[in-house]
């Protein structure tokens, strides 16, 4: 499996009115195959959206390098190209949704890229498809739901057919019907499509759905593995600030109190099934 993003000694600080601030970013190497669903999490201020945002050149190193499907992101001559192959999505979808119509939002990106009118429309139509909007194709975004309208996001996104989606706390603004949605549609398109995905969040039901956890603390990677694993270290994540999902929480403090189970249990089935395979 070829690697998609690769960053290199990655350093970065912003500079402000008074000088460069403090390091956000501290010698960061991570590896981001193609086709991989990666998990990257860390409390408010770890460095999480920062990384994100390295990774089709909205920012760049102070430091280190960063590399998109082997292009240099500091190479201004290769920005289109970079930003072709990594799709942003962020928080807030009103800020990505720049038409009053759906399939004109959707649209809007491959007409800049000056794509043929016939293919645009297929792009758009199989984009609104791949997210469950087609039937909201001719409806306002400011009439659709948190969760619809940031499905639309993704939709554009999608229309430039990027090899890589970056989403930075995508959930954070839904309610839980919306953040349901929106992590149905994430997985669907890397299960389905093979789209690399990479997911900043906070959320740690949404973390443990990824095939491989990247927790950041202070600028660094701390941890590095599958969510399963990477779980376990309970006292070690909280004290980093972080929580574990509920499943291993609960079964951490049955360990505690000398019950035999499992901690790589991430969801509720698994933990039930766990539960009712020590009762029987």
């Amino acid at each position: 499996m070829s690697d998609i993003i690769r960053t290199e000694n990655l350093t970065f600080r912003y500079t402000t009115e008074e000088g460069v601030a403090p390091t956000v970013l501290d010698d960061i190497d991570l590896t981001i195959q193609a086709g991989s669903f990666v998990a990257v999490l860390g409390h408010n201020g770890s460095g999480k959206s920062t990384l994100a945002k390295h990774f089709n050149a909205i920012l760049l190193p102070s430091g280190g390098k960063v590399y998109v499907d082997g292009m240099d992101t500091v190479d201004e001559d290769r920005l289109l190209d970079i930003r072709r192959q990594i799709g942003m999505v962020f928080q807030n979808p009103d800020n990505q949704i720049v038409a009053s119509v759906v399939e004109e939002d959707v649209a809007f990106a491959p007409e800049n890229l000056g794509v043929p009118s016939a293919e645009i429309r297929r792009l758009v139509d199989d984009a609104l498809k791949t997210v469950g909007m087609e039937k909201y194709a001719r409806h306002a975004p400011h009439l659709l739901s948190g969760g619809q309208k940031q499905r639309v996001a993704i939709a554009g996104v999608l229309a430039m057919r990027p090899r890589c989606i970056v989403l930075d706390e995508p959930t954070a603004m839904l309610d839980p019907v919306g953040r349901a949605e929106v992590i149905t549609t994430i997985r669907k398109l890397n299960r389905e499509r093979g789209a690399t995905v990479v997911l900043i969040t906070h959320h740690m039901d949404e973390a443990a759905q990824a095939d491989r956890l990247v927790i950041m603390h202070d600028g660094k990677i701390v941890r590095d593995g599958v969510p399963s694993e990477v779980f376990q270290d309970v006292e070690g994540l909280r004290s980093m600030g972080l929580e574990v999902p509920q499943p291993v929480a609960l079964m951490y403090e049955l360990r505690k109190s000398g019950v035999d189970v499992p901690l790589d249990t991430l969801n509720a089935e698994d933990c039930a099934a766990a539960l009712l395979k020590l009762l029987v």
